[in-house]
């Protein structure tokens, strides 16, 4: 303990000093935990957008993710209303939504050009939530009444480029599964971005009876399975594969090719940077330490005359290292806390990505185990500074200690 009280008083000798590498320490440790939090946060947020789409699993033929299909839906699951019904009686699934993929012509009488649509279930307004992004209009009706046209939500592109706006009246054409033409009447109910301008040009949605009046079919593309808790993944993917073995059970993370792209740079930039930043701590260290040992090279001569051993002179300059990173990392938690509320309390809006329409809110996370990872290498690289710095004033003799000047 008394070593402790020592080193505490050995930094208040050159309190300025002390201040601006306490100061630069922490700003390190600042920049380190934003730009963790930031990077923790677009993953959470890219997470929750991926499972809200697609579910935590997907249930599919084994190869209509590998091979295009001939025809409309060949390579669809057919029963699904069957296999809908089992996995709901499951209390782990809140939701399992069918879906539809297809594409073909729409026309609005004058101009016709292509579209991807989907048909989705009629509870994917509560699944999808704000990751539905209605800009005009509504979401499609939760009962479509037969006895009326049928309803679709155009992408706010393809919207555009129809002239159509809330009501028009549209033309859907495909082929159907076998291989013939039809087309539905549909009448506009709302429109949607995306966020992505390619999609925003050619995307739609229907309803899944709509979709399948068109392909004239019962089949459906694949069905998401929404669990109440994420943490049941692994396991119910495998009772999944043995309950269904003529299926294919693949995982949101095998879907979410935007959310590994993004994952796979951002551990790249922010590592780089992380090594930077502690890069910058080792270096003010060492310059502090080293100038505090050049400064007291006699009072370590006098030091070792008193009997005071080289190992017990290099551990209280390793405590001095030791206190000056641990209190510069608490002094950075603080700053990056503070941080943390502020962005909370105002809106503050980054910038729409490349290849996209849409800005989102800035979030920073303030993360425990990244705290407790940044105040174990700030510490550690403090000592190794230290030792560095302190190893020429302990090589010295006492005689040479002593008449250092």
């Amino acid at each position: 303990m008394k070593w402790i009280l020592l080193a505490w008083q050995n930094l208040g000798r050159n309190r300025r000093r002390t201040l601006a590498t306490l100061l630069l320490i922490a700003m390190g440790v600042t920049g380190i935990m934003t730009t963790t939090g930031f990077a923790l946060y677009t993953y959470e947020s890219l997470q929750e957008f991926a499972m809200r789409e697609n579910g935590q699993l997907i249930l599919s033929h084994p190869d209509f993710f590998e091979r295009e299909e001939e025809f409309p839906l060949q390579l669809g699951v057919a029963d699904s209303d069957d296999i809908r019904a089992t996995l709901l009686k499951d209390l782990n699934v809140s939701y399992v939504l069918p879906s539809i993929e297809f594409n073909g012509l729409i026309s609005n009488g004058e101009k016709t050009t292509i579209f991807m649509g989907r048909g989705v279930d009629t509870d994917l307004p509560k699944v999808m939530g704000p990751a539905l992004n209605i800009v005009d209009g509504r979401a499609l009706s939760l009962r479509p009444d037969p006895a009326q046209d049928y309803e679709v939500i155009l992408g706010q592109g393809l919207a555009e480029s129809m002239q159509a706006s809330i009501g028009s009246g549209l033309t859907l054409m495909s082929t159907t599964s076998d291989g013939a033409l039809n087309a539905i009447d549909v009448i506009v109910q709302g429109i949607v971005a995306t966020g992505i301008p390619e999609m925003d040009a050619r995307y739609l949605m229907v309803h899944n009876s709509s979709a399948q009046f068109l392909l004239d079919t019962d089949n459906v593309s694949q069905l998401s399975i929404y669990l109440r808790n994420s943490d049941l993944q692994s396991d119910y993917q495998q009772r999944l594969t043995d309950e269904f073995p003529h299926l294919l059970v693949t995982p949101w993370q095998d879907r979410a090719f935007f959310y590994r792209s993004v994952k796979n740079l951002y551990d790249r930039i922010f590592g780089v940077m992380g090594v930077v930043i502690l890069i910058m701590v080792l270096f003010a260290i060492f310059n502090t330490s080293a100038m505090s040992v050049m400064e007291r090279i006699r009072e370590i001569g006098t030091l070792g005359a008193l009997g005071t051993r080289r190992s017990e002179i290099i551990r209280l300059f390793l405590l001095e290292a030791s206190l000056l990173g641990g209190l510069g990392t608490l002094l950075g938690y603080g700053l990056s806390g503070i941080l943390t509320i502020a962005l909370t309390v105002f809106d503050v809006q980054m910038p729409a990505p490349p290849g996209q329409t849409e800005g989102y809110p800035l979030q920073v996370y303030f993360s425990g185990e990244v705290a407790l990872w940044a105040l174990f290498g700030v510490v550690v690289i403090s000592m190794l500074a230290s030792a560095l710095a302190v190893r020429k004033g302990t090589q010295l003799t006492v005689a040479e200690a002593l008449r250092y000047a």
